[in-house]
């Protein structure tokens, strides 16, 4: 690191930034061993139980002849799931991240300002078009995701506050929602039962192919958001001052929308409408490690995959051997939490 940045990235450090509460590196290894923990536990976890003492020879491939259907189970199905669930995971919630630093808004996440719903719209469109294949399909997505946030971006500078980004927000989904409900009334009976499944959100379809794409494409996205932890302290602190630091904004913002929209957009393709993991887990990480996007980033890529993997267990586990949408799961414990940071942040407003 060159001596300009080495002084942009301390005066970031040291200005506005709210201190961790916690050491770092250790509340990092606790996710790290949390989330390995949770991806023994679903790979072992289902409507047919793996004992954990087999789990080892069955990676291996150190398996007895009656072991075969157990390793089929593991191999084919269990672990590519598990692998889709932490990758979505990790970028959901690191776009989550990016975003409340990017709209100095902590109730940016991409399913409230409409990227999600926009990434829903493109895919949905593809896929009662006709369209075959994840590349066309996860295109449309893309295209979809860029132009919602692209809009969320623009309303939302116009107003002060989250006023303008909810706002925009509630339009993009409403009129997103709108076409994707005509798109489902055009759709054919096949269509229409693959629609409905996928709008709630579902991990079922994962494979090795899936995440030979998914999984290198997420990783790439992840260190470069990871590379732009100074930007995004930089934003924290205000576009005035975040200029006479030597940041330039409106070439950072384009590419932070355009690398979301790369991270979200894919995503939602294969795995359709999960909510609120992009809110919920950057607050979470920042409420234990504080605002530095150093710590803050990876904090949020681990509890972000810890979060869906649970999640996609949970959703596997509690109507067994069926299993519930991802997405009602993550509803269910995301909207609470939503009402939650509400109501702190209208106590805070009225301590003011």
């Amino acid at each position: 690191m060159n001596t300009a940045s080495a002084a942009k990235a301390s005066a970031v450090k040291r200005r506005h930034l709210p201190a961790g509460r916690l050491a770092p590196r250790p509340v990092l290894a606790w996710l790290a061993l949390c989330l390995l923990l949770a991806a023994l536990a679903a790979s072992a976890s289902g409507a047919m139980s793996i004992p954990w003492s087999r789990l080892p020879a069955l990676l291996w491939g150190e398996t007895l002849p009656d072991d075969r259907l157990l390793r089929s189970v593991l191999l084919d199905i269990r672990l590519p799931r598990v692998l889709l669930s932490m990758a979505a995971g990790a970028a959901l919630a690191v776009a989550g991240a990016v975003m409340q630093a990017l709209f100095r808004n902590p109730l940016a996440e991409p399913g409230l300002v409409g990227i999600s719903s926009g990434s829903a719209l493109g895919a949905v469109c593809a896929i009662v078009a006709g369209a075959a294949g994840l590349p066309v399909v996860a295109g449309a997505a893309f295209a979809g995701g860029l132009g919602a946030t692209f809009l969320a971006y623009v309303a939302g500078r116009r107003y002060s506050g989250m006023a303008g980004l909810l706002l925009a927000g509630i339009a993009i989904n409403t009129l997103a929602g709108s076409a994707i409900g005509l798109c489902t009334y055009i759709a054919s009976d096949d269509q229409l039962r693959d629609l409905t499944f996928w709008s709630m959100g579902s991990l079922a379809g994962a494979n090795w192919h899936l995440l030979a794409f998914f999984g290198p494409w997420t990783l790439l996205l992840l260190g470069y958001f990871c590379r732009c932890w100074r930007e995004l302290n930089a934003l924290l602190l205000g576009e005035r001052e975040a200029t006479h630091l030597g940041f330039a904004l409106a070439p950072l913002r384009r590419r932070l929308i355009l690398a979301v929209a790369l991270a979200v957009g894919p995503m939602v393709a294969v795995t359709g409408g999960i909510g609120f993991v992009g809110l919920v887990v950057p607050h979470l990480a920042r409420m234990l490690l504080g605002a530095h996007h150093r710590y803050l980033l990876p904090a949020s890529a681990l509890g972000g995959a810890l979060a869906l993997t649970l999640a996609d267990c949970a959703a596997r586990l509690v109507v067994a051997p069926a299993e519930l949408p991802v997405g009602l799961v993550t509803g269910l414990v995301g909207g609470p939490f939503f009402f939650w940071l509400l109501f702190r942040a209208g106590r805070r407003e009225g301590a003011q």
